[in-house]
């Protein structure tokens, strides 16, 4: 009696812990999903950053206050 209350125990302890372990899949899927984005994100930035800097004439001199 008392291996198979053990036994039903792991096995509970077992479903939990797939389930979780789905869960956590989906979610480190979904994360991965986000990062890519906000990396393409990033790159666009970046790229925009790139053409404004270029296209910008700021003279290298003192500010007046000086």
């Amino acid at each position: 009696m008392e291996t198979e209350n053990r036994l039903i125990a792991l096995e509970t302890k077992l479903a939990y812990l797939e389930d979780f372990v789905t869960q956590l899949q989906q979610e480190t899927v979904e994360n991965a999903r986000q990062i890519e984005r906000l990396r393409e994100e990033n790159r666009m930035l970046v790229g925009r950053y790139q053409e404004l800097a270029q296209n910008i004439d700021i003279p290298n001199r003192r500010p007046p206050h000086y």
